[in-house]
């Protein structure tokens, strides 16, 4: 079982990444993502480093969908033994547009492993993988203007 507190962090991880990724605001969530992160990414195979991931996956996103939210209520999390290392699953919701700017639902899954250096400390990302659902298409065509 995990610990319901440490399910919770990784809840509190997926909602504030929700937080920033509607704002648009980059500098405010490279905290939650390890400077050594890795991820798969859609327009790469590996994106290596947190710096390359948003210029070469987030960048290319957020400002793009709309309303994108996590079901929190079905994060799962699987927690290591000695509770420094998690696996984090969710499932998000957002609105992406079509070129000519009518909306889409985007709906998609995520896989995310999570270090810390303490018990009880937030969880910072070390991989994600997250992919739309099928059939949804893979690229959007809004315009958001940028926080950070």
């Amino acid at each position: 079982m995990t610990d319901p507190t440490d399910h919770a962090l990784v809840r509190d991880w997926f909602r504030e990444l929700a937080e920033h990724v509607r704002a648009v605001d980059f500098a405010a969530a490279r905290h939650l993502f390890a400077e050594d992160f890795i991820a798969f990414g859609t327009f790469s195979d590996f994106v290596p480093g947190r710096d390359n991931a948003e210029a070469n996956q987030w960048r290319k996103v957020w400002p793009t969908i709309d309303g994108f939210t996590w079901k929190l209520d079905e994060v799962q999390a699987l927690v290591s033994p000695d509770r420094l290392f998690a696996v984090g699953m969710g499932v998000w919701d957002s609105t992406g547009y079509h070129p000519d700017g009518t909306p889409f639902p985007r709906p998609g899954r995520a896989t995310c492993s999570f270090r810390r250096s303490a018990v009880g400390a937030p969880w910072v990302a070390t991989h994600t993988h997250m992919s739309l659902f099928r059939s949804t298409p893979d690229v959007s065509h809004g315009n958001k203007p940028l926080a950070s």
